[in-house]
């Protein structure tokens, strides 16, 4: 798996995530607990993951629809 998208937004994780399932990518959302640690205030990014084959196109994805990857 290879890191695509890290960010404290969670509408953001949401958009880019049905973008790469609208495009039969497979991605997974890693940190989503750490609210536990962080007391819910949303300092802790969440990252979005994805197969490392899918990383070029996946990244496509996200530029074609003005997703700042940050990388």
């Amino acid at each position: 798996m290879k890191e695509l998208l890290r960010t404290n937004d969670p509408t953001l994780i949401a958009y880019a995530k049905a973008l790469l399932q609208g495009e039969g990518i497979d991605c997974f959302e890693m940190d989503v607990n750490m609210s536990i640690l962080e007391g819910g205030i949303g300092i802790m990014p969440r990252r979005l993951m994805v197969l490392k084959q899918d990383h070029f196109v996946a990244s496509a994805v996200l530029r074609d629809n003005d997703i700042p990857l940050g990388q």
